[in-house]
């Protein structure tokens, strides 16, 4: 069974040295997910110029199943960026293009297709706040990716239909973290996670605490690392790919079927910590740069 991005693709544009690479949260998603080892599929809507042909040409060589997304006239999403200490940094955007523009009800219209998914997930520039009701309801565990500039109140309110919700918290306070993943869990989301950039990631799922310090590398990009802390957390605690083993050859305990769901969590966030680090090693979110 397939996992499922829905919502933005663009094209990261590095100003420094004229390339740009294909990206965007729910699109890396599906990226990082065929690239782990499970099958995936992303939902979205293109524009007709050459940034989204680079897009969809990258989607089809990986192997991410796209037969189901839009493609209306206009201008791809983009947003501009430049490196610095290893540390992207934006410059601006088109605001995704096309996709502010164009409805996403046609997910909806696609609900066979979406059902048949283990997990769906999208951001807060995806543009699907309208649908996630409906998209709840379906009874697929749901994440979502708030990022770094989120509005409370608004996040809070998404949170009944999300299982899992990831907030960008760095330069803010470990006590603030916590009390936006209490508030959230509060208000209904399973499961809260806050990344804090070169600090521990925490997670609540209403219970109990979890930690978990980034592994230390010295990165040649860190964009996409997010979406694969995400989506390697993910896969791993829902045993949707293969256990893998620790940097020190022990098996994961959490591939065992008797695990127990504390052990489960720890070890995912573990792997979400080392594919991360991984992908911080990469130019662009995953590769396929061109020159523009």
């Amino acid at each position: 069974m397939k996992v499922l991005g829905i919502g933005d693709n663009v094209v990261d544009q590095y100003t420094h040295i004229r390339t740009r690479y294909p990206g965007g949260n729910a699109l890396n998603f599906s990226v990082y997910a065929a690239r782990l080892g499970c099958p995936s599929a992303y939902m979205g809507v293109f524009g007709d110029d050459a940034a989204a042909a680079q897009v969809k040409a990258a989607l089809g060589q990986l192997g991410v199943d796209a037969s189901r997304c839009r493609q209306v006239p206009g201008e791809n999403g983009w947003a501009s960026l430049t490196i610095t200490d290893g540390e992207r940094v934006f410059l601006g955007s088109n605001r995704g293009g096309v996709s502010r523009l164009a409805s996403m009800d046609f997910v909806l219209a696609e609900s066979d297709y979406v059902r048949d998914s283990a997990l769906i997930h999208t951001g807060s520039y995806g543009y699907l706040d309208a649908q996630l009701p409906a998209l709840g309801r379906l009874g697929i565990p749901v994440s979502y990716d708030f990022s770094d500039d989120f509005d409370l109140p608004a996040a809070l309110a998404l949170c009944p239909w999300i299982d899992y919700g990831f907030f960008s918290c760095a330069g803010g306070t470990l006590a603030q973290s916590e009390a936006i993943l209490r508030r959230a869990v509060a208000a209904g989301c399973g499961c809260a996670v806050a990344t804090r950039g070169s600090e521990e990631a925490v997670l609540f799922d209403g219970e109990r605490w979890y930690r978990q310090a980034p592994l230390k590398v010295t990165p040649l990009d860190t964009l996409g690392a997010g979406d694969a802390f995400i989506t390697a957390f993910l896969l791993d605690y829902l045993q949707l790919i293969p256990s893998f083993s620790r940097p020190d050859g022990t098996a994961n305990p959490a591939g065992d079927i008797g695990a127990s769901a504390d052990m489960r969590m720890a070890v995912s966030l573990e792997r979400a910590a080392a594919f991360a680090a991984e992908i911080c090693l990469e130019e662009g979110a995953f590769g396929f740069g061109q020159p523009y």
